[in-house]
């Protein structure tokens, strides 16, 4: 499994964990900070997912007047942990 390790920026989380299997599917989603109930939430529900689904499904999700989220923040995450270059 590949262990990735995200910086967030603009959220109240301040950083995401997360492993990436062979087939691409996340595991162990962890946020570091942020509302306890909403990235628990997010964690168990991306368990096991395709990560490029997940990525394509979260991306530019905001929180309330914020440019970003948590949801969105996971999303870039990924997108940096298969290597995809943001367009």
């Amino acid at each position: 499994m590949k262990q990735i390790s995200y910086t967030t920026e603009g959220t109240c989380s301040q950083m995401i964990l997360f492993e990436l299997d062979d087939e691409q599917r996340l595991h162990n989603v962890q946020f570091v900070g942020g509302c306890q109930g909403n990235t628990t939430g997010i964690s168990l529900l991306v368990e096991g997912q395709k990560a490029e689904d997940v990525m394509r499904k979260l991306r530019g999700v905001r929180c309330g007047y914020k440019a970003t989220s948590c949801p969105d923040q996971l999303a870039r995450a990924i997108e940096e942990g298969l290597g995809i270059k943001d367009e």
